[in-house]
């Protein structure tokens, strides 16, 4: 695999109770822009979504938005970003947010992080994409979801390689180097 160039990460569309959360993406955000790595993300400029957008811009890093045209109408968009990508609906938000991005974050979120975390898992299981996938587990947040997974391999749900496909680490620093090493 190559070196990431893009990055897609999914975030929350609210910046959640533990201010930990916050400054994580802050964090990451700090270190696409210093790395010259492009953020690819949902658009919004609420939320986790909107904080880790503002670190890259603000430190003079790439940012593409992809957005739905009714999230854009409910004026929910991003106003700074480098650039912005209008889509007909979600399911056109995530291919698009995957054809234009050489791996995955997930930074802690609600519903719709969970959503394009598994469908971009999913993809790479299915090996529709061999791009790599990386969690956030910011305090723990994921905690819950990791036993989740390994239960449904237990179970035998789940085959043994996904854990392998999902890199877990707690610090943003941690798991672009996590990124890297497995590409």
């Amino acid at each position: 695999m190559s070196p990431i160039r893009r990055l897609c990460v999914y975030a929350g569309a609210r910046t959640g109770a533990d201010p930990a959360h916050r400054e994580a993406a802050i964090r990451l955000g700090a270190l696409l822009a210093a790395r010259g790595i492009t953020l690819v993300y949902g658009g919004g400029a609420v939320g986790l979504m909107g904080v880790i957008a503002d670190a890259v811009l603000d430190r003079g890093g790439e940012v593409i938005g992809v957005i739905p045209e009714a999230l854009m109408a409910r004026e929910l968009a991003h106003r700074r970003v480098t650039e912005m990508r209008v889509v007909g609906s979600m399911h056109e938000r995530k291919a698009c947010m995957s054809d234009l991005s050489d791996a995955f974050i997930a930074l802690p979120g609600g519903l719709g992080t969970l959503d394009e975390l598994f469908e971009a898992l999913t993809w790479s299981q299915l090996r529709i994409h061999r791009k790599r996938c990386g969690l956030l587990n910011v305090n723990g947040y994921w905690d819950h979801l990791l036993a989740q997974i390994d239960r449904a391999g237990a179970e035998g749900f789940v085959g043994e390689g996904l854990r392998e496909i999902l890199l877990v680490e707690r610090d943003p620093e941690a798991l672009l180097a996590l990124l890297d090493a497995s590409g």
